[in-house]
């Protein structure tokens, strides 16, 4: 089993800026990538970003594009998103979770194995 650790969410005003942790224990020789989503209407999870566990691929949705980043420390098995310029839509719980079956992930919340518990991000206008 793969457990996650989700943290760093908060308040912060428009245009400031975010670093949110999630940190795996466990079976970390199980995951191939790491993903970032959030509630969205009509959906259950929107994909935000995603990183394969080497920290060799990254991947963002359109809506974040250029705005947010994954860094991924290896030494850590702690993965990252890193949120700049943020906007009051993107206030949300973001949730991280862990594929074992796919080597960059997917957009696809079902291709995740394991899930963190989320962490609450609120952006002020």
């Amino acid at each position: 089993q793969v457990q996650l650790a989700a943290s760093g969410g908060g308040l912060v005003q428009a245009g400031g800026s975010l670093r949110l942790s999630c940190a795996a224990s466990g079976r970390t020789y199980d995951i191939y990538a790491l993903g970032w989503f959030r509630p969205a209407p009509g959906k259950e999870r929107e994909y935000v970003a995603r990183i394969s566990w080497s920290g060799s691929a990254t991947y963002y949705a359109d809506s974040v594009e250029g705005r947010f980043i994954i860094p991924r420390d290896n030494a850590k098995n702690t993965g990252y998103l890193r949120m700049n310029n943020l906007e009051p839509e993107d206030t949300a719980v973001y949730y991280c979770a862990a594929s074992g079956r796919y080597y960059a992930g997917t957009q696809y919340p079902s291709d995740y194995d394991y899930w963190g518990q989320g962490t609450l991000v609120t952006v002020s206008s």
